[in-house]
């Protein structure tokens, strides 16, 4: 029943917005950008806007000791991919303190041989971990429970929580200069994002209508990449809904727990109508504020062979003055001016998160070490790192939104 009302949203949504991405649809309403604006400036505080919490990772145990990767909180737990050891999950509570690991990397059915994403679902008290072409689901031990999506192989590049029965999703898709694919032997997608059910994997696709599919990478000629994109995150977590950006249309839709999709924000001039293209990427939805961040399709700096700097203007939205800021935003936790990144990127160590948690970040105790003792560190971050040393697990800052 739900996908039937997903179905006649979306065949509606594509009425309304015709072929061109939503060029056609009356904007009174909605919010709109000039991606080629300059905006003024504006400084902001962290701690202004949010509630922030620290979690020191409880290390008094030898087999949570971690230098790992934080992939989710939830209320009552943080799930943490251990460095050291490939294929530990360790799970902490939200105070810290290490609760139980396992280990499931192999080639098997009920194995991981990679894990590219993990996701808690607490109201199951389910695990759900993203390796290679499946979702392999386990409960909280680490016990195996099913697969999700390894009939027919599908290229996940995100995926969350949307509710008990579905989680949202975005795949990969393979572009070309001259066609838009998907890896042989892969389920073929016309659209990025998806609704999977958590039960069988039974996918539906969300549809956004556009005009010609636009790609972030970047290519030499043919089908050789020369760059892997600017890699913003385009699944958006907006409190019980989700924000998702299709960089091939105008505007952006939010999906709304009841699986209607509402227009929130439209961009200017067309993206379809630019070269190189300039993307909007929304990051951070508040009860004043709209974060976002536009990135030119047009190499700074290379790197290395797939990874490049790219001209990025974070701004923000005001929705009580309405009016746009290019802002920075400062952690007020340190003595010096000490920025704080708020649009997600692929080198990004801070995953946005849903619900209470709007996004998180990992310091590594040797960095917070170090501060303290040259006397930058102040509030509550300079109490916890007190009680640190180098050789210490991480930090984790988590940011709320204000109650």
């Amino acid at each position: 029943m739900k996908k039937d009302i997903l179905i006649a949203t979306i065949i509606l949504l594509a009425v309304m917005t015709g072929c061109g991405g939503g060029n056609t649809q009356s904007t009174d309403d909605l919010i709109t950008v000039d991606v080629t604006k300059s905006y003024p400036k504006k400084e902001l505080i962290l701690q202004d806007i949010f509630d922030v919490e620290y979690v020191h990772l409880d290390d008094t145990q030898d087999e949570f000791l971690t230098q790992g990767i934080v992939h989710d909180v939830g209320e009552q737990f943080i799930l943490v991919r251990n460095l050291g050891i490939a294929g530990d999950i360790l799970v902490f509570d939200r105070q810290g303190k290490g609760v139980h690991t396992f280990n499931r990397r192999g080639q098997g059915p009920e194995e991981y041989p990679i894990m590219a994403q993990i996701v808690l679902d607490e109201d199951n008290k389910e695990i759900f971990v993203r390796a290679d072409h499946k979702i392999v689901v386990y409960d909280l031990l680490g016990n195996f429970q099913r697969n999700l999506a390894s009939g027919g192989r599908i290229s996940i590049s995100d995926f969350s929580n949307f509710d008990r029965d579905n989680l949202i999703g975005a795949v990969n898709l393979v572009i070309s200069d001259n066609e838009v694919t998907l890896r042989e032997g892969y389920v073929n997608f016309e659209n990025r994002f998806f609704i999977m059910s958590k039960k069988d994997g039974n996918i539906t696709q969300i549809i956004i209508p556009f005009e010609k599919r636009l790609t972030t990478w970047i290519y030499r000629g043919g089908d050789e990449p020369a760059d892997q994109g600017l890699r913003n995150q385009e699944l958006i977590p907006n409190r019980d809904s989700w924000v998702l950006v299709e960089i091939s249309s105008d505007t952006i839709y939010k999906m709304q727990p009841d699986f209607s999709m509402v227009p929130v924000m439209v961009r200017t001039p067309s993206v379809q109508s630019m070269n190189p293209e300039v993307f909007l990427y929304p990051s951070i939805f508040t009860d004043r504020y709209i974060f976002m961040q536009t990135v030119k399709k047009q190499i700074l700096t290379r790197i290395s062979q797939f990874r490049s700097t790219y001209p990025r203007n974070n701004l923000i939205y005001d929705m009580h003055e309405k009016v746009i800021f290019e802002y920075t935003i400062y952690n007020d936790d340190f003595s010096t001016k000490t920025p704080v990144n708020l649009a997600f990127e692929s080198n990004s160590s801070m995953p946005f998160l849903h619900k209470e948690i709007v996004f998180m970040q990992k310091f590594e105790s040797y960095e917070l070490v170090d501060a303290y003792e040259k006397g930058q560190l102040k509030g509550k971050l300079k109490d916890v790192a007190a009680e640190l040393n180098a050789e210490s697990n991480p930090v984790i800052m988590l940011v709320k939104h204000k109650q």
